[in-house]
This record gives C-alpha cells, sequence and structure tokens, in this order.
C-alpha cells in the first residue's frame, strides 16, 4: 500500500508560480512512473505531466514551456514547478504513481489533491 500526499497548492494571481510537491509513503518499492493530473469544474481529470523512473518527461500541450516536472527518487517525492499561471490553470491537482512489484503485478495510487487558483 502506497500513499501520496500533495501539498503547495494555493491562490495566485496570473502570472505568478507555485511549486507543488507529491511524497510517497508507505510500501514504496517499485515505484515507477508518477505524474500530475488535474480536473477543473464540469470537466474530466486530464494528465498534465508525467515522468519515468528513467527521467523522461511529457506535458500536455496546454503547460508545455511553463510547467516543469521533477522527481527526487532517493526521497520518493514528485514537483510540479508551474509558472506563468493562468487562470486557465485553476483546479484540483492530483498525484499519480504506477508501483510494479517483483510478481509483476502492477499498481495504481492517487493523492487526496491540492486546489491551486489563478485569479486575472
Amino acid at each position: 500500500q502506497v500513499q501520496l500526499v500533495e501539498s503547495g497548492g494555493g491562490l495566485v494571481q496570473a502570472g505568478e508560480s507555485l511549486r507543488l510537491s507529491c511524497a510517497a509513503s508507505g510500501s514504496i518499492f517499485g515505484i515507477n512512473g508518477m505524474a500530475w493530473y488535474r480536473q477543473a469544474p464540469g470537466k474530466q481529470r486530464e494528465l498534465v505531466a508525467g515522468i519515468s523512473s528513467r527521467g523522461t518527461t511529457n506535458y500536455a500541450d496546454s503547460v508545455k514551456g511553463r510547467f516543469t516536472i521533477s522527481r527526487d527518487n532517493a526521497n520518493n517525492t514528485v514537483y510540479l514547478q508551474m509558472n506563468s499561471l493562468k487562470p486557465e490553470d485553476t483546479a484540483v491537482y492530483y498525484c499519480n504513481a504506477d508501483q510494479i512489484l517483483r510478481t509483476g503485478r502492477t499498481y495504481n495510487y492517487w493523492g487526496q489533491g491540492t486546489q491551486v487558483t489563478v485569479s486575472s
């Protein structure tokens, strides 16, 4: 069992920055890819950025050039640096992690979410 806890959300004005953190704890052996998703009111949850165990990253087109995902494997933590924030970025941001065990079974975990609100 893995627990994911996000932090760093808040209320900012357009053009400002936030840095989100997600710390994994529990039975963390085998944690593989990690990602940030977001869900705005009335919309489906969407992938914002992902990072593999080897550090390969991918981003939604809407955040390319503004957001940066990174991870600290030693501390089982993933970050999302969000610059030049726009009102359209307002959403609840969720951390996600994949785990693969030696048995070959895979598991997927979600954090509780952290609110990001960008005012104009």
